[in-house]
């Protein structure tokens, strides 16, 4: 893998964990996993979001920052480079569609202080999915918690991420339209995906839709 770094983004449900695991494998990376089920206000979040948003993106922020701080700074010589299924500044895209205009502000001033001590992602992958796909994944998977997200805050979480990754020029940015393909139940998808990943892009957004061949 030609970079030392990847982050793979996406909305709930689009295959993040999974693809990052099988690139680490196939790559022999250091792999960083989220660790968001142990938040203690996930589960209350999606019954009353109004009440727990705040909370919830603050306590993800600071998980989510010292988790990277810990791995990206710890040198392992047994692997050759390093990816995790998600992206800080994922914080501040989901934050801004679950808070209020006041505490997002807030929000916003602690992740800046944060996120000036982390280096970035030399590629960001953003695997887009569309919402119904995302939902049948949601069910698969089948965390109760989850089962509850309605296709209106998908949409807008998607809506957020593109708002945000238009806005980055100085970051290497693939964004994968994976929306045909199933790269966990067929090994030539995965291939492609791999292999799409595994070239060299500029800085700014490269889009590329993938379909089976």
């Amino acid at each position: 893998m030609r970079y030392n770094y990847i982050a793979i983004e996406g909305n709930i449900g689009a295959g993040k964990t999974s693809l990052a695991t099988r690139i680490a494998n196939q790559f022999n990376g250091k792999l960083i996993l989220e660790q968001f089920e142990e938040n203690p206000f996930l589960a209350k979040f999606y019954d009353d979001q109004e009440k727990y948003a705040f909370p919830l993106e603050l306590s993800f922020l600071a998980d989510r920052y010292q988790q990277l701080k810990t791995e990206l700074a710890r040198q392992d010589l047994f692997t050759d480079f390093t990816i995790s299924d998600y992206f800080l500044n994922k914080s501040l895209i989901f934050a801004r569609k679950t808070l209020k205009d006041d505490e997002y502000q807030l929000f916003r001033t602690l992740f800046n202080i944060m996120n000036a001590n982390l280096p970035r992602p030399d590629l960001l992958v953003h695997l887009y999915v569309k919402t119904n796909r995302l939902q049948q994944n949601i069910r698969h998977r089948g965390r109760d918690y989850e089962q509850r997200i309605p296709d209106d805050y998908l949409e807008k979480i998607q809506e957020s991420y593109f708002n945000y990754l238009k806005q980055q020029p100085e970051l290497r940015i693939l964004l994968l339209d994976v929306n045909t393909i199933d790269f966990v139940a067929y090994n030539d998808h995965l291939k492609m995906v791999l292999d799409t990943i595994d070239r060299d892009y500029p800085r700014g957004m490269t889009s590329v839709r993938l379909s089976p061949k």
